[in-house]
């Protein structure tokens, strides 16, 4: 661990408020440790901000946005180049780090440093390709035109299991647009937001900038800080759907912009048409990866009749085969849940499963002798979509579900409140185009022959209702850190009014 942390430059206590180039602001609130999920041991403390240093940082950030927004939006972008350059460099520490402190294998924590460098590479592109439309005016001798400008500091809260690439999804993003970032992390990943402040601090300072990349550790009440903060016109979200609920509620309270990315309870259906090796190894992906706590896992499937029991043993075959423990160790395909109380969340939901008639088929237990925070992979056999079935439960539970028809499949897959990511194994055009199609799918991802997981930083990220409706990373979602202005430009020597008003 200590290697780990010399190679990222950090010490075993740190300030967690950062502002600039080797500019760590004081604080005099109580250290926050950060734990090992894998073993339930300290690694390190680092200090969260109090409400001084939050101010502080939030006025440097203000003052850096008045003259990073003049910035050329191409230079803005050789600053993003330069941050995917020294992300290439770190890329194997950090993503070690990710897994230390989050959980997640070590070919998952290198894969998110990795999304950090593909959307710094997307923005670099992007800082060239701001556009804004030119309309025909109405008016003789008129020109009418829209261009987007920076929004102003742009407030980021992510949540503990992407601790980096989630930020980074913003943050490159919003830089090339001219905003500049104030970032809390969750408080159980603090040290992976240390590090990624360090090495931006690095890149700030070759480029003589100062305040455009900001952190904050800390708990709720940072949170809540800035959600509350009209010095922050916009805030980016990603977490639980009923604190989303009251970030929503808070930031529009006050004419602010939220963007919410919070929960998913992501089915795939899996037709007779189905090609099931290729359908398992994506199920099992989606559900056992990074211990079943990403919002695009893979919760629900929905089998068809006639393929369900072949399914249904393909899967209990392969879940049995998943080695559990130290996600730092070769081999391992599952690591920890982030904290002893997701194992509780896990064992209720199990009960509870069990209770309205499910049939637990492999897994469903916690596993201590590997270490405290250890759970067996699961999939449950359900009679109907339950209650808890509609509920998200962040652990490696998975139901399996039986339909008849494709309507019917449909009604299931959609019969939740979340709306993330979603999928169709089949190799009926028909049945894939009709699931792609306004009647199927109400997701914000919807996938055919592809898992829930593992969506590209190419298309914008997002998902619909109780999801809150937000798009980050790729396609058009930079709009969402701007602000658009329609500008009407008369070179005539008269002064017409639109719709034909005579006013003399």
């Amino acid at each position: 661990m200590k290697t780990l942390l010399e190679k990222l430059h950090l010490s075993a206590v740190n300030h967690g408020v950062g502002s600039g180039p080797n500019h760590w602001i004081a604080s005099a609130a109580t250290p926050i440790t950060s734990y090992n999920p894998t073993t339930g041991a300290a690694i390190a403390q680092v200090v969260p901000a109090d409400a001084a240093a939050y101010d502080a940082v939030v006025a440097n950030a203000q003052a850096a946005f008045r003259t990073w927004r003049h910035v050329p939006a191409p230079k803005r972008g050789e600053v993003i180049r330069d941050l995917g350059v020294i992300l290439r460099e770190y890329k194997e520490p950090l993503g070690e780090l990710v897994a230390l402190e989050m959980g997640k294998i070590r070919a998952e924590g290198e894969g998110e440093v990795q999304e950090m460098i593909d959307i710094c590479d997307f923005a670099v592109g992007l800082s060239r390709q701001l556009y804004g439309l030119t309309m025909h005016s109405e008016r003789p001798a008129h020109r009418m035109y829209e261009q987007w400008h920076p929004l102003g500091p742009i407030g980021i809260i992510t949540a503990f299991n992407f601790p980096v690439a989630v930020w980074s999804w913003n943050a490159a993003i919003a830089a090339v647009c001219g905003d500049t970032l104030v970032w809390k992390p969750s408080e159980l990943v603090p040290l992976c937001g240390v590090a990624v402040q360090h090495l931006v601090n690095r890149v700030m300072a070759d480029h003589g900038l100062s305040g455009i990349f900001n952190l904050v550790v800390g708990a709720g009440d940072i949170g809540q800080r800035m959600t509350e903060d009209s010095r922050l016109p916009l805030i980016s979200f990603t977490g639980s759907i009923p604190t989303g609920r009251r970030v929503a509620q808070t930031v529009a309270g006050r004419l602010g912009r939220p963007l919410l990315e919070l929960g998913g309870n992501n089915a795939i259906i899996v037709s007779d048409k189905a090609d099931l090796d290729l359908a398992v190894r994506a199920i099992l992906f989606g559900a056992v990866g990074t211990a079943g706590q990403r919002c695009t896992s893979t919760r629900r499937i929905i089998a068809h009749a006639g393929i369900v029991d072949e399914l249904c043993t393909r899967l209990v075959n392969a879940y049995q085969q998943v080695p559990i423990g130290d996600p730092l160790q070769p081999g391992i395909l599952m690591g920890p849940l982030a904290t002893p109380r997701a194992v509780e969340v896990m064992l209720r939901a199990v009960a509870r499963a069990v209770a309205d008639g499910g049939v637990v088929l492999t897994g469903g237990k916690a596993r201590p002798d590997i270490g405290p925070q250890f759970v067996e992979p699961t999939i449950i056999r359900m009679p109907a979509q339950t209650e808890i079935v509609r509920e998200e439960t962040f652990a490696p539970i998975l139901y399996i579900l039986t339909y008849r028809t494709l309507e019917e499949a449909i009604d299931l897959h959609n019969g939740v409140t979340q709306g993330l990511s979603s999928a169709i194994f089949t190799d009926s055009l028909r049945e894939s185009e009709y699931f792609l199609s306004v009647g199927g799918s109400d997701c914000g991802i919807a996938n055919v022959n592809i898992g829930t997981s593992g969506a590209e930083i190419g298309g914008a990220f997002g998902g619909e209702k109780d999801t809150g409706g937000g798009r980050e990373s790729g396609s058009d979602a930079w709009k969402a850190y701007m602000r658009r202005q329609t500008n009407t430009i008369n070179w005539s020597g008269a002064l017409p009014l639109a719709q034909g008003i005579k006013f003399e």
